[in-house]
């Protein structure tokens, strides 16, 4: 297209506030959004969406909770080393272990992996060492959260999948 091809152009788009190229383009993709619209729509109501969220939503809040109270935990561990204070070193170890695997296990949960049962395993024993650990410094409120959720979240193993 020349030069005074392209202004002529514009001067027509200007003078009538839309090109006609662009008029077709927008009514082709209004035209796609609705046709994607309905097919969407209409395989949503065909679709079972009752598995599109996790089978086991009391395991699932307690890896949450675990979880959530480990992060506490290491937190208050942090806070204590930049004190000066290695207390609670192994505590903070044996937490971010257990973090690690709930962490893992929380994805396959509210994924209803397949594996959940061979898992449950793993973060079982990560979560018995790591309260174990924590219960050693139970002075700490944080400390003793995250030991009891540690062993919330073993209850409800045994509860939901063995």
């Amino acid at each position: 297209m020349s030069d005074k091809e392209s202004a002529e152009m514009k001067q027509q788009e200007t003078k009538d506030g839309i090109s006609r190229r662009n008029m077709l383009l927008g009514m082709g993709a209004a035209a796609t959004m609705a046709y994607a619209g309905s097919t969407s729509a209409a395989a949503a109501k065909e679709h079972d969406h009752s598995k599109h969220s996790t089978q086991l939503p009391e395991l699932m809040n307690a890896v949450n909770d675990c979880t959530d109270k480990g992060r506490r935990c290491i937190s208050h561990c942090l806070v204590s080393f930049t004190e000066g204070d290695m207390e609670l070193a192994e505590c903070a170890s044996k937490v971010q272990e257990m973090m690690s695997i709930c962490g893992g296990f929380a994805y396959l949960v509210a994924s209803n992996s397949s594996y959940n049962k061979e898992y449950s395993r793993v973060c079982e024993k990560v979560c018995k060492d790591c309260a174990k650990e924590c219960r050693k410094h139970e002075k700490h409120i944080e400390c003793e959260a995250c030991a009891n959720a540690c062993d919330d979240l073993v209850d409800a193993i045994k509860l939901s999948i063995t």
